[in-house]
């Protein structure tokens, strides 16, 4: 009998699998208090469990419910999400739209569609490590774009394209709160990103949880919205972050043509997104709940990121430890002392009761040592306090031992 390695595939080389989502094992398996400042999740008094108790309860009578639904989506999401979105300035047609399975069923079917072995793809560094997962599972070839508080060069985007000898196939951004480092590409940024694009022919996948998540600053234009008629701009969305993770339901912007590939991409895949979660969804739309919840999560997250900047600031603002101040999303990127590796940390941080996401995880050149992710949307800000803490005993007994 072979070998199973001489079985597989050749693109399973590029399956790398997620540090992000393993660290929800990882915790799982803990016996000892840990403070959760890893996983980009909405704090648990921020699911609306209450209300979704009592909608589920209403789907008992709810004639088709727990049958399989059509690929593109429920029609009454379908029709309440798309009112909710021009509620907040986007339209979009109803051929424009597909529900999905979560945000990463999005980032799956673009790449599904548009990546193939070789294609060069720009992906901004830091990035999110699932949706370059993604595009090295497709075979993609990959190159990192750096960035600043203003969210990605630009202009390095086009002189390491030129560098490269072609233009990237597809450029992979999160241009809103970006994960993992909280910032926002600029408008002058997101109009020169438009120009290129359409002069290089490219796909722009415009990766998008959290711009309603804003607690901070004026909305700025989306990419789709900057790309109409121009360069071809693909959004993916998800409920995850503005509803709740488990609902696994999100959904795409695209043009036509597009939105009909990937109904037939995922006919083998999955066939729908769950309906009593998509019905659910929609009647938690349709029933105006919507609008209020966001207004007081965008409150909230406002006072978390607050409380964990004065953390650090008392914490580790001795240490020369910067971070940056994100206007909306979930996340903080902390820069330590060039002398300490945060992925060597992690194992005594763990010890001590504080989890995060080590830099590395967000480049795939292996970059940022010395950074980490923060998460402060989970905890309450006396856990992030108690967190950093944690994070300080940690960095302090590393240096003892070394």
């Amino acid at each position: 009998m072979p070998a199973l390695a001489s079985l597989y595939a050749p693109r399973t080389r590029g399956i790398t699998g997620s540090v992000i989502d393993a660290s929800t094992s990882l915790l799982g398996g803990q016996t000892h208090d840990v403070v959760r400042l890893a996983m980009g999740s909405p704090a648990r008094e921020a699911i609306p469990s209450a209300t979704f108790g009592a909608l589920l309860g209403e789907l008992e009578a709810d004639d088709g419910a727990f049958d399989y639904g059509p690929t593109e989506g429920d029609a009454g999401l379908r029709a309440a999400l798309l009112e909710f979105l021009a509620s907040h300035g986007t339209r979009a047609a109803d051929d424009e739209l597909l529900i999905t399975s979560g945000g990463m069923q999005g980032l799956d079917l673009v790449c599904k569609l548009f990546v193939g072995r070789g294609d060069l793809v720009a992906v901004e560094s830091p990035t999110y490590t699932n949706g370059t997962a993604t595009i090295s599972g497709y075979e993609g070839e990959m190159i990192e774009v750096p960035g600043d508080a203003d969210g990605m060069h630009v202009d390095a985007l086009e002189r390491l394209a030129g560098e490269h000898g072609r233009p990237p196939k597809l450029i992979y951004t999160i241009p809103t709160f970006q994960n993992p480092a909280g910032t926002t590409l600029s408008l002058q940024r997101r109009e020169r990103l438009i120009e290129l694009a359409a002069a290089w022919g490219a796909v722009v996948l415009e990766d998008d949880p959290y711009s309603l998540l804003r607690f901070e600053g004026e909305d700025l234009p989306s990419l789709r919205e900057l790309g109409a008629g121009r360069a071809r701009v693909i959004a993916v969305h998800t409920f995850s972050k503005i509803l709740a993770p488990g609902l696994r339901v999100g959904w795409v912007l695209a043009e036509p043509e597009v939105i009909a590939r990937m109904v037939h991409a995922r006919q083998s895949m999955d066939t729908c997104t769950a309906p009593p979660m998509q019905r659910l969804v929609a009647r938690f739309l349709a029933d105006g709940f919507a609008d209020g919840h966001l207004a007081w999560l965008r409150v909230d997250y406002h006072d978390r990121k607050v409380a964990m900047q004065q953390s650090l600031a008392d914490e580790l603002g001795d240490l020369g430890a910067s971070w940056t101040d994100p206007h909306g999303g979930f996340f903080l990127w902390l820069t330590l002392d060039e002398g300490i590796d945060t992925e060597a940390l992690f194992p005594t941080a763990l010890r001590e009761g504080v989890a995060y996401i080590p830099g590395r995880a967000f480049s795939i050149g292996g970059r940022f040592g010395n950074a980490l992710r923060l998460a402060f949307s989970a905890e309450p800000p006396e856990r992030a306090r108690e967190g950093i803490a944690r994070l300080r005993r940690a960095i302090e007994t590393t240096d003892h031992q070394e």
